[in-house]
């Protein structure tokens, strides 16, 4: 069985790339979760989150944005003491602020992230054709950071794109590649 060449790398790996990535994920605390987690990814490697994943569910109350978005300094403190998550200041107090941007929405986050799927997307012959960033992504961010969420750039974006399969970004040779069709 071909996959992509990252989803041959490890167990963790290979369950998650046959199972989830590229996967179209909907509702708000779904993608609130995803978003989250892939700020919290940001200067590491994914696989660190992949194994703490569980952890942050607890230590985050499952991700629901409304129960998030009232954490206060002794939340901060709690998470900051949890070894089962990445314990950086700077990426709990984003994802504190970015659930009470949420609440602060004039559209559900589901319609707000899939406005940004492209119409086409060109699937990548080899992982050395996979883009970091794209208009998309740059677009998505720029009016994130406008609605008030943080730690959310254009590469943070895109990965948030082909994690919940608003992009499908499997190779060409990858048993998981969909045919060619609109992400919406």
């Amino acid at each position: 069985m071909i996959r992509c060449p990252w989803g041959d790398s490890t167990p963790d790996y290979r369950d998650y790339h046959d199972t989830e990535w590229g996967v179209e994920l909907h509702g708000d605390v779904a993608l609130f979760e995803r978003m989250c987690l892939e700020s919290f990814q940001s200067g590491l490697s994914w696989i660190t989150i992949l194994r703490k994943r569980e952890n942050f569910r607890k230590a985050f109350d499952g991700f629901v944005p409304t129960v998030v978005a009232e954490y206060g300094q002794d939340d901060v403190d709690r998470l900051m003491a949890d070894a089962g998550i990445v314990r950086n200041r700077a990426k709990i107090n984003a994802t504190i602020g970015n659930a009470r941007a949420l609440g602060g929405l004039d559209v559900p986050l589901d319609e707000l992230l899939w406005s940004f799927a492209p119409e086409n997307h060109e699937r990548p012959a080899t992982a050395d054709d996979v883009p970091a960033v794209t208009p998309e992504s740059q677009a998505m961010a720029k009016e994130l950071k406008r609605r008030g969420f943080v730690f959310l750039g254009p590469t943070t974006c895109y990965a948030l794109m082909q994690a919940t399969g608003m992009v499908d970004d499997h190779i060409a040779a990858c048993f998981r590649a969909r045919p060619a069709v609109s992400a919406r």
